[in-house]
């Protein structure tokens, strides 16, 4: 009961400020959904060392009220993401970081399958005003240089023309490191995660000050 007590009293504080000053934004918790497939999810990890979990962390280290939700599933593929899309982010979401496309790749999809659900993906968030960061993949080798070029030029191109931010490889720093990664050499490990963390975060925060200025020119949001 004491708790409610508090609770009630801080919105009644809140709605006070909003009264006696209008012009001051009450400050609220933004809203980061990671969709993805094992990668976001954290495959074999505790929730604590996923991506979203160590997201979360660093970026309340830095001082920003944000809550990053998992929405990653293990063995998604593009077209698995785009059919779960409107039950995996809800309407609260203020940034969508879209990170699907290994599984498309490690199976030998034709690369035109995963642009068509990712160009899907992010045309349907934007209509619904949700501000997206695309994070890209890259191909393994043994599926030819022809196969290579496709597959890693549709994140590019994908962020060009929908004029999105664009973190163009997810596994940058990690992939074939055998120290960031799990015994099956694909997934990260603990390590790897904080390794793709470090990396994305700047993307991430300028992603974030582009919702709070939207002034602000898309090359800041991290457009690469």
């Amino acid at each position: 009961m004491r708790h409610i007590g508090r609770l009630r009293f801080g919105a009644l504080i809140a709605l006070l400020v909003a009264l006696l000053h209008p012009g001051t934004a009450v400050a609220r918790t933004i809203h980061i959904v990671a969709f993805g497939d094992s990668l976001s999810a954290g495959f074999m990890l505790p929730a604590g060392a996923s991506f979203p979990g160590q997201l979360e962390a660093a970026l309340r280290a830095k001082g920003r009220d944000v809550s990053v939700v998992n929405a990653g599933v293990s063995g998604d593929t593009a077209s698995d993401g785009l059919a779960r899309l409107d039950w995996s982010v809800p309407k609260s979401t203020d940034l969508v970081i879209v990170e699907f496309g290994a599984n498309d790749m490690l199976r030998g999809l034709d690369p035109s399958i995963a642009r068509r659900a990712l160009d899907e993906i992010i045309t349907r968030l934007k209509a619904r005003g949700v501000p997206v960061l695309l994070a890209g993949m890259r191909s393994v080798t043994n599926l030819g240089e022809s196969y290579r070029a496709e597959f890693e030029g549709i994140y590019p191109a994908l962020a060009k023309e929908h004029q999105v931010p664009l973190y163009p490889f997810f596994l940058e720093g990690i992939a074939q490191q055998p120290a960031f990664n799990l015994a099956d050499g694909i997934h990260p490990n603990q390590a790897g995660v904080a390794k793709i963390v470090a990396g994305i975060l700047p993307s991430v925060e300028a992603a974030l000050d582009q919702i709070r200025d939207p002034s602000t020119s898309s090359e800041r949001a991290g457009n690469r």
